[in-house]
């Protein structure tokens, strides 16, 4: 069984599968109908009109309707396009068991536990018929899929035939008045539309299911008895063929399969059993653990079954419909049925090779599953699951082309898979022992070898090299030489496509194609969220591949796209231009055209042939959202432009690709204000000043024009400015103008007329224009202001432009071939003057037209008039033509010329990227200023979780790596890259590491700070300088090996204090708990600690225990502070003294969760000891223990890290990468 889709859900009691649709509709004992799309795994809709189990539901073959009947009494018909239930039929009087659409008439069967069966109308929404004659509840009723036949079974233990041909007649050509009255007592007794036509009798119990054979006039029935029988009826009678037995309960359900000679069962004894109809045996059986299966459901097209269970579904197949092929250059070998067949791509001739073993239907799934040839030796190796995997070794004679009926005796061998690796050698699986057995042509063993892997499939990968499949990676292994050749990580992979070159890999999955090289170097990953089917290379190494419905394409970026929607799968077995040879689940040969414009268009602007993106621009129809969405994504908004007509979208990309002119052409057709706005931001950042300045003159911008002139120094301008904010009557424009001017006495003018008197004249008397400020001062009489005392005054003086007057010169280049239009390109006008906007400039402000030019355009224009006009009036310089023989005379190059294309230089990538880019150091991440790679490196490394603690560090690493220099005041601060160990004879070039400002040397002076707090009893301080050590430790960078060890002895050592400290200031805090305070003061003493505060950790433990009468504890911290030697008299004095007193009464008073006996870790978050033997988890960072309950918890010793999460471990230098 090949599951394709399982649900979850209530019990499931009836299930159907859409014609034409992935759809299948399941019916719960819950009440609720669920709409499942089986190929996207997803629920569309769900219905819950019912009340009480729905027990039958079917769909209707051609229109959006399906029909459902439940314990409620009630049929129910349904619109799945409009949501909802269009109406009820009424007429039962039990429970509804099946209900069903006739293929062809507006007829719907049911069967109740009434032990009525009723035939329905859907349109008129009337009962039409009522079959009567069971005597106990019918289980299920349905129409022959062909003749005008019903077939019900009953709990009476009768399955019934019943004719309806009267009633189709009547439907058809209904007969007079008289006849249709009779209709009226049809829902008592029963009319003579419908009558029985064979009453079959053989169970022993009551009969769950019966359905018709779809082409034969054969009936298989299940029932409670356990056994499956099968019928044959003719024209006069019908009997009883054979029985089934297997099922260990009631048989549930029972069917014909559609397309092969075999028989669907399931039951309640949590099974699905298999049977043969010719030799009336069972095949396969599949179990289930817990759930009895209640419902079967076959599709009505595709090979694909339905059960329904007690916790929800499964679709499924029997077999795999994949056909095994192989594809040597123009030619392929293909299995279909019991013969080998040959088909040539160029020619499309397909003729039957030679006939093949095939196996009785002992078991399914046995027929051929991947097919190897050998073309110079003409020999066919073929694998199958027969015996638990075989294969059998054909070689084709010359002359059995087209015959194909000369049987030919195989060679044969057991191995779960086989492939030829060389001319005459193929290769065999051997599982039990994961070795490969290399065979020759007579299947003899030439060698073993042993795989470097556990090995579950090989694959052909060049002479003499195999692609060894695991679960979760592939290898290529060389035979000769018996070493791996690459090896890449990928998930479960089915299917092997080799380009022609043998360059490239395509491993296809379930859901996944991963692209890699030859070696196995990776180069793409494409996730599909329906499964793959097939793939093959083209000429130009792209992949196409197929899915369930769909053809698509991956470029060797991992770009990817649809060709064309599929009908029914396909499997693709070569790819030659425009065309995609292919075989179908029927191993027909199928060649489909296909549209490949698209991504040829989309390859050659990857590969950079730009000459051909033009071509096919100008010759084919690309158009589309989607295609100017990715020509935007991939950065080339240029070569969009030349597909959009629509004006809005034309402003956008010419933006987006600095195409000012043609921005400017539909700023003017769109003309609205935001759009000018936007042209003038984009055209100041490219420094033309005159597209901004008409930008700004449409939108009436004064305020942003008299700026752009003060910038740009155009005192003239800015004087029509002046004279324009006067006629408008703009009295604070009249004043910014003046100011920008530096004319004071028409600010004077201006404030004067305002009647701003006072400010008047303070202007004038400060700028020293005594005459006008004598006048001011007459006509203020006493309201004259006082000058502030003490003063002094300076001049505002209008900042100098630091370019004047045109625009900024920009690099002058010929126009590329993607910047002039496609009309230049297609002429060969390359020389004609470009036309650009056509600029009303307005008359008003005497405006020279700019419009044409480029940036730094005008200066060229102007020297070379000069020029002409320098040389036209004498004859120049007298230069005679020297008289050359003809081998010297060198070819002049045309000074017009022209290149037909230019590409831009790229931009370059910043310091920043070439840092992060090979680096897997948290610190040079963070350097580089890219935040979140360096928190989410941390995290896979060290587990990292609370990074509040490291926001200090980042961002002084960030500022440490750049240092920044001011060129002149009007230009941005220029930051500038500083990096670890640069000297003079570095390479120009090669971009080294970033400079960092967290060195290990630093922390030998931190490490003694907090040793002195420690012997001092500063703990606090000392805390915080320990936690300061161990959360800068990650974000340093060493060099050497040795390093590295120091590096992790000192988290060693600096966890072991932090821990200890925390435990003697959480002892401070105890002060009415003396048990809890002795056995944090013991566990201070089993930390690592240094011999002097070994010590002082000893006396204090001692103190605490002999003061609280626990002597015979204090003895020990006696004896283990006598052991270090200590080189203090008092503290020796004291142990002997504590010691002495001890051994006369060596009791505790109160019993400590602490045994000195039993080695113990010390918990860092609840400080309880964690004897030996018993479960803890670990900080992934600084290796501080906890008790299990403590996991997920940041860690309480670093404050960074989670407990118990997954992590590689610390990386802090080259030489841990190497």
């Amino acid at each position: 069984m090949l599951t394709k889709f399982e649900t979850k859900s209530n019990r499931v009691k009836g299930l159907s599968f859409h014609s034409k649709r992935p759809w299948i509709l399941a019916s719960l004992h819950s009440g609720v109908i669920q709409l499942w799309d089986y190929r996207m795994g997803t629920l569309i809709d769900r219905f819950d009109e019912h009340d009480g189990p729905v027990r039958g539901v079917h769909f209707h073959k051609s229109q959006p309707l399906f029909v459902s009947g439940g314990d409620d009494y009630k049929i129910k018909v349904w619109n799945y396009k409009l949501h909802r239930c269009l109406f009820t039929l009424l007429g039962h009087l039990d429970y509804i068991r099946t209900v069903q659409f006739h293929h062809e008439y507006p007829w719907i069967v049911s069967a109740s536990d009434d032990q009525t069966i009723r035939i329905w109308n859907w349109q008129s929404r009337t009962c039409i018929s009522v079959l009567t004659g069971h005597n106990h509840y019918v289980m299920c009723a349905s129409f022959h899929p062909k003749e005008d036949f019903v077939v019900s079974a009953s709990l009476d233990q009768t399955v019934r035939v019943w004719d309806i041909g009267a009633l189709r007649k009547k439907t058809v050509s209904p007969a007079d008045d008289i006849v249709r009255l009779s209709q009226m007592n049809t829902d008592l007794f029963g009319g003579v539309d419908a009558v029985v036509k064979y009453v079959l009798e053989g169970h022993d119990r009551g009969v769950n299911w019966a359905s018709f054979h779809p082409s034969l006039p054969l009936i298989v029935s299940g029932a409670d008895d356990r056994q499956v029988k099968m019928w044959r009826m003719n024209d006069t009678k019908a009997w009883e063929v054979d029985t089934l037995r297997g099922h260990m309960n009631n048989v549930s359900c029972v069917m014909f399969h559609a397309k092969q000679d075999i028989i669907v069962s399931n039951s309640e004894d949590k099974s699905i059993r298999v049977w043969d109809v010719t030799k009336r045996t069972g095949i396969q059986t599949f179990r289930r653990e817990h759930d009895r299966f209640w419902i079967l459901a076959a599709h009505p097209e595709m090979n694909l079954l339905a059960a329904g269970h007690d916790s929800g579904m499964i679709v499924f197949k029997l077999e795999r419909e994949r056909p095994a092929f192989s594809i040597s250059g123009d030619t392929m070998f293909y299995a279909k049925e019991r013969f080998l067949r040959f088909f040539e791509f160029s020619t499309q001739r397909d003729v039957q090779v030679i006939p093949i073993r095939r196996p009785g239907s002992a078991s399914l799934n046995q027929g051929p599953r991947t097919l190897s040839y050998s073309p110079t030796e003409n020999a066919v190796l073929i694998c199958s699951d027969v015996d638990g995997g075989s294969y059998e070794l054909y070689i084709i004679p010359k002359d059995s082309f087209g015959r194909g009926d000369v049987a030919q005796e195989a060679k044969r061998g057991s191995g779960g898979s086989a492939v030829f690796i060389a001319r005459n050698r193929f290769a065999v699986l051997d599982k039990s022992s994961n070795q490969v057995v290399t065979k020759s042509l007579k299947n003899e063993v030439v060698k073993k070898s042993p795989l470097p892997i556990a090995t579950d499939a090989i694959f052909y990968a060049g002479t003499g090299n195999l692609l060894c499949r695991a679960d979760d990676k592939v290898v290529i292994f060389d035979l000769q030489q018996r070493i791996v050749l690459g090896e890449l990580q990928s998930p479960f992979v089915k299917y092997v496509v080799w380009s022609n070159d043998m360059e490239s890999v395509a491993l296809l999955s379930k859901h996944t194609i991963v692209i890699a090289s030859k070696k196995l170097v990776h180069q793409c990953t494409l996730h599909e969220t329906i499964r793959v089917k097939s793939g093959a290379w083209d000429e130009n190494g792209v992949f196409i591949y197929t899915t369930l419905n769909h053809i698509k394409y991956c470029l060797p970026n991992g770009d990817s796209g649809i060709i064309r929607t599929l009908d029914v799968p396909i499997y693709v077995t070569k790819v030659s231009g425009n065309t995609i040879f292919c075989l179908d689940r029927d191993g027909k040969n199928k060649a489909i055209s296909i549209d490949a414009t698209e991504y040829i268009f989309k390859l050659s602007l990857m590969r950079k042939k730009y000459d051909h993106v033009m071509n096919m621009i100008r010759g084919s129809q690309l158009v589309g959202q989607a295609m100017i969405a990715y020509l935007q994504q991939k950065g080339f908004p240029e070569v969009a432009l030349h597909f959009v007509k629509d004006e809005r979208t034309r402003f956008n990309l010419a933006l987006e690709s600095g195409n000012i002119q043609t921005a400017v052409a539909s700023a003017k057709e769109i003309d609205e204000k935001d759009h000018w706005y936007r042209l003038g931001v984009e055209a100041l950042r490219q420094g033309n000043a005159g597209i901004v300045e008409y930008a700004y003159q449409r939108t009436k911008n004064f305020e942003r024009l008299s700026f752009l002139y003060l910038i740009t120094g155009n005192m003239e301008k800015l004087s029509k400015m002046l004279r324009i904010a006067e006629v408008k009557n703009d009295v604070m424009g009249q004043f910014h103008n003046a100011l920008y001017l530096g004319d004071v006495r028409e600010r004077v003018k201006i404030l004067e007329n305002a009647g701003h008197l006072p400010l008047a004249y303070f202007t004038a008397s400060v700028h020293g224009l005594h005459d006008i400020a004598d006048r001011l001062a007459a006509e203020l009489g006493d309201d004259v202001p006082s000058l502030p005392e003490g003063k002094v005054s300076s001049l505002l003086i209008p900042p100098a432009p630091v370019l004047s007057g045109g625009d900024w010169p920009l690099l002058n280049v010929t126009r590329g071939i993607f910047d002039g239009g496609l009309e230049n390109f297609s002429k060969g006008a390359a020389d004609e003057p470009e036309d650009g906007a056509e600029g009303d400039w307005g008359e008003d402000l005497d405006m020279a037209d700019v419009e044409n030019l480029g940036n730094g355009d005008v200066a060229a224009v102007m020297d070379d008039v000069e020029v002409l006009e320098e040389t036209e009036g004498e004859g120049g310089w007298e230069l005679e033509d020297l008289e050359l023989p003809p081998e010297e005379i060198t070819p002049r190059a045309s000074v017009n010329s022209r290149h037909t294309a230019f590409v831009a230089p790229s931009r370059g990538m910043p310091v920043s990227e070439i840092w992060i880019q090979r680096s897997s150091f948290a610190a040079e991440h963070a350097a580089a200023g890219y935040f979140v790679t360096a928190m989410q490196l941390l995290k896979r490394q060290l587990g990292i979780k609370n990074f509040a603690p490291l926001r200090p560090l980042f961002l002084d690493l960030h500022a440490g790596s750049h240092t920044f220099l001011r060129a002149f005041s009007s230009a941005p601060v220029i930051s500038v890259a500083v990096e670890r160990g640069w000297n003079e004879t570095a390479i120009p070039n090669v971009r080294g590491p970033p400079a960092l400002v967290f060195k290990l040397s630093q922390f030998d002076d931190k490490m003694r700070q907090a040793y002195r707090a420690t012997s001092n009893g500063k703990f606090t301080e000392a805390l915080r300088l320990f936690i300061g050590v161990l959360q800068t430790i990650p974000v340093i960078v060493v060099e050497s090996r040795r390093e590295v060890d120091d590096v992790k002895e000192l988290i060693s050592i600096t966890r072991e204090y932090v821990l200890g400290i925390k435990l003697e200031l959480k002892r401070r805090e105890m002060k009415n708990e003396p048990v809890r305070q002795q056995e944090l003061a013991a566990y201070f003493t089993h930390c690592n600690l240094q011999t002097v505060h070994l010590r002082l950790a000893l006396i204090n433990a001692m103190t605490v225990c002999y003061k609280a009468k626990n002597l015979a504890t204090a003895a020990n911290f006696a004896r283990r502070l006598l052991e270090t030697n200590p080189t203090i008299e008092s503290q020796a004095k004291t142990a002997r003294q504590v010691l002495q007193a001890a051994e006369r009464n060596m009791v505790d008073v109160a019993e400590l969760n602490y045994d000195f006996r039993n080695p113990f870790v010390i918990c860092g978050s609840t400080f309880v000891p964690i004897y030996r033997g018993s479960k803890d988890v670990l900080c992934p960072y600084c290796g501080s223990h906890y008790v299990p309950s403590q996991e997920g918890q940041i860690c309480n010793v670093c404050e960074l890290a989670e407990v118990g999460a997954d992590a590689s471990g610390l990386l802090c230098s080259p030489s841990q990468v190497r």
